[in-house]
């Protein structure tokens, strides 16, 4: 049992996955309650095994309304470095598992963070757009993201998230409370070889087109 624990987030301590899922159940609550959050696809995560989900960016709220559903293991994700300025929430989103990176700079040093944890067996999320949209609109991914998926090896699962920009945009420095619903969708995995068998140019625009699809599946999910 103890290693089944342990396999929820390879080379945490046990008081770490611990109260990564404290925080998780919390924010469950969270989400369900004030905002009604519907979810769907979970079963396309897989259960183990080094995985890279690709998601549309809308809000700040998007890495803990994507990972927090997930309970057969926990998620890394990406954090922007001024973040990480504040110690006290520097600490607290470190030991949620966040990495951070210099945005606009091909941060090489958050690329090999993240194939190191892909390489112990993680989940990690990533945003391509790199920041979150300033109309809600799905924007340019960006080419890091090629470089990433050429040379890590694991599972890829998009995913799209819908109404969170409603919830929390980039011009509010809080979020609104109890707006419309906000929804989360998790696509079919493909091996990120499989991904880039048509080059690098081909995988981005095949994995855009699947998140936009994903994003009208979530939106329909609001009604």
């Amino acid at each position: 049992m103890t290693a089944r624990f342990r396999a929820r987030h390879p080379g945490s301590t046990y008081l770490g996955i611990l109260f990564f899922d404290v925080c998780r159940q919390l924010l469950k609550l969270k989400f369900r309650i004030v905002y009604r959050t519907r979810v769907r696809g979970l079963r396309n995560v897989p259960d183990s095994g080094p995985v890279l989900l690709i998601a549309n960016h809308q809000s700040f709220y998007d890495p803990p309304l994507i990972g927090c559903w997930i309970g057969r293991r926990q998620v890394d994700f990406l954090a922007r470095g001024g973040l990480f300025k504040f110690k006290p929430f520097a600490w607290l989103i470190s030991t949620l598992h966040a990495t951070p990176i210099k945005q606009g700079s091909g941060d090489t040093g958050a690329m090999k963070e993240v194939l190191k944890r892909l390489s112990e067996g993680r989940a990690m999320l990533i945003f391509p757009e790199g920041s979150r949209t300033p109309d809600g609109d799905i924007q340019d991914f960006q080419r890091g993201t090629a470089v990433l998926l050429k040379r890590a090896h694991c599972t890829i699962v998009p995913v799209a998230v819908a109404g969170v920009y409603n919830v929390w945009p980039r011009s509010r420095k809080v979020p609104k409370l109890f707006a419309k619903r906000m929804s989360v969708v998790y696509g079919e995995p493909i091996a990120s070889d499989q991904l880039m068998i048509d080059g690098p140019d081909r995988a981005m625009a095949q994995l855009r087109e699947r998140v936009e699809s994903l994003l009208v599946e979530a939106e329909s999910l609001r009604n």
